[in-house]
């Protein structure tokens, strides 16, 4: 990658690697090479989810369990993490493989998501946890300002799990029916069924996830759409 992308990039987050490697690594896909970001976004995942709950636990002193973790998986959902990769232009800088490059994964939710966590990785990596909590401050600066536990979207198993009782049927049964990939980039398929519901076609559903409680999460969001209860662009 050539130097004046990487300034260019680095000016665009505001940080400065000391090892620019590093960056390189943390915006190159599977598809470019075997110094991809997967090992970054492994770890950047649970930095993010450390620093967001962090930021939530001081901002919000009264809200409960609940609310804090609903917020959380909002601000640190993948469709979150794309918007906020899209804010920064990461996608201009991706190294993709011709197939993917041809494919538009530059503009791929899943791709940005996963880039954006790569690149919260390896500043902390670079630069230390305080720094990258810094930068994390600033790209939420905007969605933090705007968050309120009194009026957060719940998560899609507890709208789910919700709609059943209200029923007064079984609750919602989630099996895993296939783990495939490696040990550090696994994909979880699993089924979300709910026993009773008159509407057969929207009784199930199986969604993949890069952790089981992601895929729950997604095949009970399915079900939701299904059954009316939700629109797509509450997903």
């Amino acid at each position: 990658m050539e130097k004046h992308l990487i300034n260019l990039l680095e000016k665009k987050l505001g940080y400065h690697f000391k090892n620019p490697d590093l960056l390189i690594q943390a915006i190159s896909h599977r598809s470019s090479g075997n110094n991809h970001y997967e090992r970054l976004e492994f770890l950047g995942d649970s930095i993010l989810g450390f620093v967001i709950a962090e930021v939530l636990y001081k901002k919000f002193p009264k809200a409960s369990e609940g609310q804090m973790t609903r917020l959380r998986s909002n601000l640190v959902k993948g469709k979150t993490l794309a918007e906020l990769a899209r804010e920064l232009t990461i996608g201009d800088f991706l190294q993709l493989g011709s197939g993917e490059l041809k494919s538009g994964g530059f503009r791929r939710d899943s791709i940005l998501a996963d880039a954006f966590e790569a690149i919260v990785c390896g500043i902390y990596l670079d630069g230390g946890l305080t720094v990258c909590r810094e930068r994390l401050y600033v790209w939420y600066a905007d969605l933090l300002s705007k968050v309120n536990p009194e009026h957060v979207t719940k998560d899609p198993k507890t709208l789910l799990q919700e709609h059943m009782q209200s029923l007064n049927l079984q609750l919602p049964i989630y099996e895993t029916i296939a783990v495939t990939g490696e040990d550090h980039n696994q994909q979880f398929e699993v089924k979300c069924s709910c026993e009773g519901i008159e509407s057969t076609p929207g009784s199930s559903s199986t969604a993949i996830g890069k952790s089981r409680r992601q895929a729950e999460k997604t095949a009970a969001m399915k079900v939701l759409q299904k059954l009316g209860l939700v629109t797509n662009d509450e997903s």
